[in-house]
């Protein structure tokens, strides 16, 4: 027997269109002789009725909740000495950003990419390292802004939607529906986004 997974209005994303949309309606079928729907179909307002297994939830990735210190190594470049690149800003050697508390994992750069433009490889170097205290700060902006936003100025709360924004595009990935629900039970609408909703 089928139960529905998703609830009216709740925003779903469509796997097979790749787009957003709302659940306009919740369509159970029925058959004679059975207590429970056999099939519950979506209609999302985009020409047909979808099935729960092509529609995904929202979901915050808890992965990166605590993404450590990253830092900046240099790797000596076997293929290269420091004198066949002068024009390096730190000859014989290319960028290495280390995410984990060993000094390995992380971002490397091909040689013949770092060769093409060093000064913009060594700047991407930088702002990767950079990427978990920019995030932590602008959670923290609209953490502050969310708190109390009646008492934000209108550019600082601009700002703080701005951030919350691309908060979600790095922490909010899809995933099917969890638990199965009744049609008439309430279904979870988005998941907690606490942190980064307002």
């Amino acid at each position: 027997m089928a139960r529905a997974q998703f609830q009216k209005g709740q925003k779903v994303w469509v796997e097979c269109v790749g787009a957003w949309a709302h659940v306009e309606k919740v369509q159970p079928v029925w058959a004679k002789g059975f207590d429970e729907p056999v099939r519950v179909t979506y209609d999302v307002g985009l020409g047909r009725e979808f099935q729960s297994s092509e529609l995904m939830l929202p979901a915050e990735d808890e992965a990166g909740a605590d993404l450590g210190g990253w830092r900046l190594l240099r790797a000596r470049n076997k293929w290269q000495s420091a004198e066949d690149t002068p024009h390096h800003p730190y000859p014989g050697t290319y960028p290495v950003v280390v995410t984990d508390q060993a000094d390995w994992g992380g971002w490397r750069v091909p040689g013949a990419e770092y060769d093409r433009d060093p000064q913009r490889i060594e700047f991407q170097a930088r702002l990767l390292v950079a990427a978990p205290r920019l995030m932590a700060l602008a959670q923290r902006l609209v953490d502050t802004v969310f708190e109390c936003p009646e008492d934000a100025p209108p550019e600082t709360l601009a700002l703080a939607r701005e951030a919350r924004d691309v908060l979600k595009t790095v922490t909010q990935t899809l995933t099917p529906p969890g638990e199965v629900q009744s049609p008439t039970a309430p279904a979870s609408t988005a998941p907690s986004t606490a942190r980064v909703a307002a």
